[in-house]
């Protein structure tokens, strides 16, 4: 049974206001094309379409999904108002495309976190809209989502009980790297700075940060948790934090976003079988011909293959004891 807890939908339109996104039709075509900002994108319909999205899941032995917005969507430039009034429509959308997976979709909205005091008012909307979470970027304009300006948002999230996807935003000023590599070594740039700022900027401090789960897998932010575990030894107890920069670490989830096994292997390793989740970015991403042919090759022992195929997304989702969706015939 195997959940893919990374995966994205686009609603099928937009309002005609000033300020919002646009999906045109294309001649001839199921698919339409998203216009926001500088994105201009070719949405096949699987992006919009329920039935498809289900036909899909099953080609792929797909249990369940948890989708998020594209990331685009999560355009913070825009003014607090008008982000509201996106975030609203989407979230709306999102809250029906849940309701039409029968089950088999879980849904995260998105608030304007270019104002926090408006982000974290809303939250408390999207539980009543069925959704189980939020997803918001690594960065909010620059701002790294760590900031203590984003205290009282995490708060707001802990009191709720909900959960967060932090997915990653590659930057367009990022320092000496070429455009060419935004979107694959700026990914990995921008993934663990990200997290790094929620983890050690002193969120981890005051929040609880339960149900907190990191795209591609907080980019390279695993592989220098050694290191920084031999300096924080090296500091004086007295001047150190409580735990080492590994433990705190894994009070996160990570999806399996490493496009390699050995990189997979070792996030399971050094983290745990317990805090890496399935995800694939669907459908801007392909998924592999069955979404278990991303952990087959680990060698799992069964109980971790369980807690990586299924158990610790809907773990991130606070759903542990709801019974797994049934497969379609």
């Amino acid at each position: 049974m195997t959940i893919d807890a990374h995966a994205h939908i686009i609603p099928k339109d937009f309002p005609r206001e000033d300020g919002f996104p646009r999906m045109e039709a294309i001649d001839h075509d199921t698919a339409r094309t998203l216009m926001f900002g500088a994105t201009n994108f070719r949405a096949r319909d699987v992006w919009f379409d329920v039935e498809r999205r289900i036909e899909a899941m099953d080609a792929a032995g797909v249990a369940e999904e948890i989708v998020s917005p594209m990331p685009p969507l999560l355009n913070y430039a825009v003014a607090p108002v008008l982000g509201l009034s996106i975030a609203r429509y989407v979230n709306e959308v999102m809250a029906r495309y849940v309701r039409d997976g029968e089950g088999r979709i879980h849904g995260l909205g998105i608030v304007p976190m270019q104002d926090p005091e408006l982000a974290t008012a809303e939250l408390a909307h999207l539980p009543s809209l069925g959704l189980r979470g939020v997803e918001v970027a690594s960065h909010v304009n620059g701002v790294p989502i760590g900031d203590p300006r984003f205290t009282e948002f995490f708060q707001e999230v802990d009191r709720l009980g909900i959960s967060v996807f932090i997915h990653t935003m590659p930057r367009m000023d990022e320092v000496a790297l070429p455009a060419s590599l935004r979107a694959s070594i700026g990914v990995g740039l921008e993934g663990a700075r990200g997290a790094t700022s929620l983890a050690f900027g002193g969120m981890a401090d005051t929040c609880s940060l339960d149900h907190v789960l990191f795209s591609h897998a907080a980019g390279g932010l695993p592989l220098m948790l050694a290191r920084a575990d031999h300096f924080w030894a090296q500091q004086p107890e007295d001047a150190r934090s409580a735990e080492p920069p590994s433990a705190v670490a894994r009070r996160f989830f990570y999806d399996s976003m490493v496009f390699d096994p050995r990189g997979l292997r070792f996030v399971v390793d050094y983290l745990g079988s317990d805090r890496v989740v399935l995800g694939t970015d669907f459908p801007a991403m392909p998924r592999p011909a069955r979404l278990a042919d991303t952990i087959e090759a680990l060698d799992l022992a069964p109980e971790d293959y369980e807690n990586i195929a299924s158990r610790n997304a809907r773990a991130f989702l606070s759903l542990e004891s709801a019974p797994l969706a049934p497969l379609s015939a």
